[in-house]
């Protein structure tokens, strides 16, 4: 439904959220069409206002403000309510519009809260589901196995923004590599790649700090050719003490580039966990979505890498793409599980403005995926998996969320690691995101430094790269010699 999202006065980012849990689709508009269907939202400071105005008919809803630091909650519950009497519709994580819920038990109980008090502020206060509820809090109490990380901890990410081909879904930074002019790209930016991960392990050195996991993700990892792709993983392993490594993933999503010589390299050069990722098990689907392989491909692939020693293995998988049924969700979902790997991890459908899919078709295509989404609950926990990590987006069908499952003692620790900001994540190539977390640190206390976007601009401007880790080190300097406000800080290394 194309429908118009106002807001007005003091109300703003959180009031449009609101708004786009209802109304994924909806247009942002300073001022309001005379006939179309709108939604508004009005902060004063004498009144707050929820309106919708929807097929001729107009409802609202206002009070007085209660307090000044409840005014943005109170906007919100009263513009939630509102939409829910007019939409007929319950969220199933109700106000809740974060990317990280179990982050927000984690960080509640390192404030104190009893349990009673955080399930209340998830069931009544942002009239999250009980069961949506108990998830969250059934994932964070697994967890807490793998919170306790040192100060100096930290994390490496590889970005390779290459695939065979762009699936119609992805939103990501990736360019597909049968194109001629990303052929001529890969050498330098795998040549780059290598200069800025030397330059990491030296800040890791100069920062005193212990790299935990490794992992490549992308696109597509393993679209590099063998020659490169084993250049990369031999300059990894010369440059981090691989052995030591908690963990080291590669994405080996595609089946039509990832074959048993890159299979075998991966194993050689010491990954311990790999992802091959069929997204659907339907032919029909795979080439809905633009994938040049089918799902015998993908069984192939699976078998390949166990042939290859690979004992821990991902595969993900998608609810609501394009073409595929609830029937055919589910007969996917068996097919993985009858392969038996490791992990598992079911991701709702997100619908973004970068991917090829038409955000405005969503409703019409996508309704049963709540159902596809509760089969997951139903099988894979029954299969022997249970539920280790878990995050939103927004934009995500139903308002639905991401989950990781495994078999016990197999979670994937950069998951967790990176989802809930345990420690810093140093990451390289084009698109990545460094995030410094210092010890004991809360949500708005994280530094994020980025990369260059493109990999023409990544190869164009080293100097970006180089910045970060120039402030990696003054940020690790800073929580060694913590400076008085409005006072330089000394010019030293991080470590003496």
């Amino acid at each position: 439904m194309s429908i118009q999202l106002i807001l007005q006065g003091a109300a703003g980012y959180e009031a449009e959220n609101i708004m786009r849990l209802f109304f994924p689709a909806g247009r942002r508009a300073a001022t309001a069409d005379a006939q179309g269907d709108l939604v508004l939202a009005l902060a004063g400071p004498h009144a707050l206002l929820a309106l919708v105005r929807m097929d001729g008919r107009t409802v609202w809803q206002a009070q007085a403000p209660a307090a000044h630091d409840t005014a943005e909650y109170d906007l919100c519950r009263l513009l939630y309510a509102l939409l829910q009497s007019v939409t007929g519709r319950r969220p199933p994580w109700g106000m809740l519009t974060g990317v990280r819920p179990v982050r927000l038990i984690h960080d509640l109980r390192a404030e104190g809260a009893g349990e009673d008090a955080i399930r209340a502020r998830f069931v009544d206060h942002y009239d999250c589901t009980p069961e949506k509820f108990q998830l969250a809090k059934d994932i964070a109490d697994l967890q807490r196995l793998f919170l306790q990380a040192n100060g100096r901890d930290c994390s490496v990410y590889i970005g390779i923004p290459f695939c065979p081909s762009r699936c119609s879904y992805c939103s990501f930074v990736s360019r597909a590599v049968g194109e001629k002019q990303v052929q001529a790209l890969i050498g330098p930016y795998v040549d780059r790649l290598c200069a800025e991960l030397t330059a990491i392990r030296q800040t890791v050195d100069a920062c005193g700090l212990r790299v935990r996991t490794v992992y490549i993700g992308g696109g597509t990892p393993t679209s590099l050719d063998a020659a490169r792709l084993e250049q990369l993983l031999r300059h990894i392993a010369a440059a981090f003490a691989v052995p030591a490594l908690e963990e080291y993933t590669v994405e080996a999503g595609r089946p039509d580039c990832t074959d048993a010589e890159k299979l075998r390299l991966l194993k050689q050069y010491g990954a311990t966990r790999i992802s091959i990722n069929p997204q659907t098990f339907s032919d029909t689907v795979l080439q809905t979505i633009g994938r040049r392989h089918t799902a015998q491909d993908v069984v192939d692939c699976y078998r390949a890498a166990r042939a290859a020693g690979h004992a821990c293995i991902n595969m993900d998988l998608i609810a609501g793409l394009p073409g595929d049924t609830v029937a055919g969700f589910c007969q996917s979902l068996q097919t993985a599980i009858d392969l038996a790997p490791e992990n598992i991890t079911v991701h709702t459908l997100t619908l973004k403005r970068a991917s090829d899919l038409v955000v405005e078709q969503r409703t019409a295509l996508y309704d049963d995926v709540a159902a596809m989404t509760a089969a997951e609950m139903r099988l894979l926990p029954a299969a022997g998996y249970r539920p280790y990590y878990l995050y939103r987006q927004k934009g995500t069908l139903q308002n639905l969320e991401n989950i990781g499952w495994c078999r016990p003692g197999h979670e994937g620790l950069y998951n967790i690691y990176m989802m809930e900001e345990v420690h810093t994540i140093l990451a390289a190539g084009a698109g990545s995101c460094t995030k410094l977390v210092p010890p004991g640190a809360r949500r708005g206390r994280i530094r994020r430094l980025y990369n260059c976007k493109y990999p023409q601009e990544y190869l164009a401007r080293p100097d970006t790269a180089e910045k970060t880790q120039q402030e990696t080190r003054e940020f690790y300097a800073e929580q060694e010699h913590p400076q008085a406000p409005g006072q330089p800080g000394p010019d030293q290394p991080c470590r003496p």
